[in-house]
């Protein structure tokens, strides 16, 4: 599967830098983040593209009002309406990134928001974790034919078999699923990162992760078990405030987690029995058979005249066994390599 140039599940994960809220109403530091993205190191930059209307509705109802959360007590329109990406935003932004050789895509909210994104050609759609039991908004944007990435986080497995199977019920395979925790910010005892593998196997998807932990420590981990896919909350500057900025990466931050990240996919490697050069010549640290007191040609091999020592320019070890009570056909000094031509 590919999102734009970007090759998934082979080698290298795919990093997100999500921008969310975090653009203090002002484009320019907008289009800033994105090339701060690319300078930390991220493979993308993901938009939010709603407004408050296409997303609740403006009621102060208790219903709309949060609980439990780092927005406790605010209005839900309120709330999207301080966090929200004009949308005559994006074309601009979906530029920058092009100049930058940075991946740009987002996250629809609703049909509009579908029919907007398609007139910019975006390479693939993110559905939100609270999104993912819309199904008319699922099959309507798996229906675009782009890859489709989709947050679990509040997703139980009948809610992400049935997203998974709209997708499928459009003709759209090109399925990623995120093992997410729908907190925020979140914690590392919530994170159950075991289970993006069994998402890979159980839905026949690419899986991986979007984070709202602080730190690295996760997508490392997430990167151990398989991830293909790292999202991660991205700001400029904590300083620009916000709904997103307490669980965001700075700059620094990010580009510390992509060189971890980074150094992880090198250190899980591949399925490989052969020697590297390296490890061909460390061999010679292992043990072989060497003759370890001098010895007249018909004298017999013992335990105490032949072991298995260190180093391994010897013969193999295993065929010590057979060399036991054999005769030396030569005079051996100590410390000879023992070979095939010293017996018989």
């Amino acid at each position: 599967m590919k999102i734009d140039n970007f090759e998934l599940g082979k080698g290298k994960t795919f990093i997100i830098a999500e921008m969310s809220a975090n653009h203090g109403h002002d484009i320019e530091i907008a289009k800033e983040t994105v090339r701060a993205a690319k300078r930390s190191g991220a493979d993308a930059i993901k938009l939010q593209t709603y407004t408050p209307d296409t997303i609740t509705i403006d009621s102060k109802k208790e219903d709309f009002i949060i609980k439990g959360t780092i927005w406790e007590g605010k209005n839900l329109y309120d709330l999207y309406k301080e966090a929200y990406l004009p949308w005559d935003w994006h074309k601009p932004l979906f530029d920058v990134a092009k100049e930058e050789g940075l991946i740009c895509f987002s996250s629809p909210f609703d049909k509009t928001a579908v029919d907007y994104l398609e007139k910019l050609n975006v390479p693939a759609y993110k559905i939100a974790s609270f999104e993912i039991t819309d199904i008319p908004l699922i099959k309507y944007t798996a229906g675009k034919g782009k890859p489709i990435i989709i947050s679990t986080g509040i997703a139980d497995e009948k809610d992400i078999e049935l997203a998974v199977e709209s997708c499928r019920a459009v003709g759209n395979n090109d399925i990623i699923l995120l093992k997410t925790s729908s907190q925020y910010p979140a914690k590392i005892e919530d994170a159950n990162l075991t289970m993006i593998p069994e998402l890979e196997s159980r839905f026949d998807v690419i899986a991986g992760l979007s984070d709202h932990t602080s730190g690295e420590l996760v997508p490392i981990i997430a990167t151990s078990l398989g991830a293909k896919v790292i999202e991660k909350h991205f700001i400029l500057d904590r300083s620009i405030g916000g709904p997103d900025a307490s669980f965001s990466l700075n700059e620094s931050e990010f580009r510390s987690m992509v060189d971890a990240v980074r150094s992880t996919e090198k250190g899980i490697g591949k399925i490989d029995f052969s020697l590297s050069e390296k490890a061909k010549k460390s061999k010679s640290f292992s043990r072989s058979l060497y003759v370890v007191q001098d010895m007249k040609a018909g004298d017999l091999f013992t335990e105490e005249n032949v072991k298995s020592i260190r180093p391994g320019y010897g013969m193999h070890p295993k065929h010590l066994s057979n060399v036991l009570g054999k005769e030396a056909t030569i005079d051996i000094e100590k410390g000879t390599r023992l070979s095939f031509e010293h017996f018989s």
